[in-house]
């Protein structure tokens, strides 16, 4: 029989997943609208902050994923870079006291400070945390773990919307900032006295030294001996970058363009997506048999869908369905893509293997994305003066162009599913 996560770690799985997926929200949601708010309404700005520290992250995973495969250690990078992740999330809100004139200084301090936190972030989650999931969970229990990954987001961004609404509402942003970094750093000090690495995990050196070791990743003969895997891997990047087109601009949107308070765009974000975390219960199940291309197409159109109702309405309830159903193929696409490609990771590889994922699912989309959305809101966005300050705000243009985007989902998930079969019938 094979081993099952046991109770101590799922409670790992949860606290540190949720503590990093929290401030993951905070980067991508909640520092695009203080910079709006605090700084310049300049969309250029977050093209900048978004694109960098995409790099930055994925760098950050491949340098210490194949460090923590080398020795055989996931606990260190853990621990330290949840720690200061947090410090460096309260040290981001800070820049607000920057002196606006030049205004490229603090744009400057705001763009590293930004990328400093991502280093450790994806140092301790990336590169730390995600394969001492793999390591610590196997096929029968992926669907599973899958489906955690896949509520972590939704929960965090509910919570990012919702619980941060109301304190940015009362207390502003630096306090906010402040509690949730404290709060990141508090969990990576738990897993000091908590977190075990798994027994299997062995160290793995190439005799010819690390960065030998590090370069093997890029070798065509790896893609070669992986094809299922880098057919999942652009899966997933052609998905995310039409995420990444529209999901930095939501509460802009909400907020600006459609008068919202913060607190009712976060109400209106957290019930939208709520209900769309029951699937994947029973999505589970389905995935662990490898049933994995109906629910990939499932996920698309929902998504699809939900971005079209989104565009056309300013109803609170079409828009209500609109991001429920945006949510679903959020949450169905996370949890299958986590399970499909855990299950493919070359076991000696694991750390390293998450830096490739990361090109795929964070550097490419969230490179490109902003870019595209730089263009679309700077041609087709409403010029508005806010507070005094004249900016370009985010219309339903941007919603359509990402519908657009994610229909070409679909094309890679042709040869994917080739592999799969061929895979499941030997």
């Amino acid at each position: 029989m094979q081993n099952q996560i046991s109770r101590k770690d799922w409670t790992l799985i949860w606290v540190l997943g949720m503590a990093g997926q929290i401030c993951w929200n905070i980067e991508n949601s909640w520092f695009n609208t203080f910079v709006y708010d605090k700084i310049a309404k300049d969309p250029s700005i977050i093209s900048w902050m978004v694109g960098i520290t995409a790099i930055v992250s994925t760098l950050t995973t491949f340098i210490i994923g194949t460090w923590s495969d080398r020795i055989g250690r996931r606990k260190p990078f853990i621990a330290i870079g949840f720690i200061c992740w947090g410090i460096f999330t309260i040290a981001f809100g800070a820049t607000e006291f920057l002196p606006k004139d030049p205004l490229i200084v603090a744009i400057v301090f705001i763009v590293a400070a930004d990328a400093v936190m991502s280093f450790f972030g994806s140092t301790g989650y990336d590169a730390g945390y995600n394969p001492w999931t793999t390591d610590i969970s196997n096929p029968s229990n992926r669907g599973k773990l899958g489906g955690a990954f896949a509520a972590m987001p939704v929960l965090a961004t509910i919570f990012g919307a919702v619980v941060s609404g109301i304190i940015v509402d009362r207390f502003d942003f630096f306090p906010f900032f402040i509690v949730m970094g404290t709060i990141v750093s508090l969990v990576g000090v738990l897993t000091l006295f908590t977190l075990n690495d798994h027994p299997n995990l062995k160290a793995r050196k190439n005799k010819h030294g690390y960065w030998h070791q590090f370069a093997e990743v890029f070798n065509i003969k790896t893609v070669l001996e992986n094809k299922e895997l880098f057919w999942v891997f652009i899966i997933n990047c052609v998905y995310f970058i039409g995420f990444n087109v529209y999901f930095p601009y939501i509460t802009i949107y909400l907020n600006n363009y459609l008068n919202m308070s913060y607190s009712v765009s976060g109400a209106l974000q957290g019930i939208g997506l709520v209900a769309a975390i029951f699937l994947t219960i029973p999505v589970a199940k389905s995935i662990n048999k490898g049933k994995t291309t109906p629910i990939i197409l499932f996920a698309v159109i929902a998504n699809i869908i939900g971005l079209l109702l989104i565009a056309t309405s300013s109803n609170l309830v079409i828009l209500l369905i609109g991001i429920f159903g945006a949510g679903v193929g959020y949450v169905l696409m996370i949890q299958t893509i986590t399970a499909w490609v855990k299950n493919l990771f070359p076991e000696q590889q694991r750390g390293q293997f998450e830096g490739v994922k990361m090109v795929f699912a964070v550097c490419l989309p969230m490179v490109i994305g902003p870019l595209i959305s730089n263009i679309v809101i700077n041609r087709y966005g409403i010029h508005m003066v806010i507070d005094g300050v004249s900016g370009m705000v985010p219309n339903e243009s941007l919603f359509l162009v990402s519908a657009v985007i994610t229909l070409f989902t679909l094309l890679p998930l042709i040869p994917a599913n080739k592999y799969t079969k061929a895979r499941i019938t030997h």
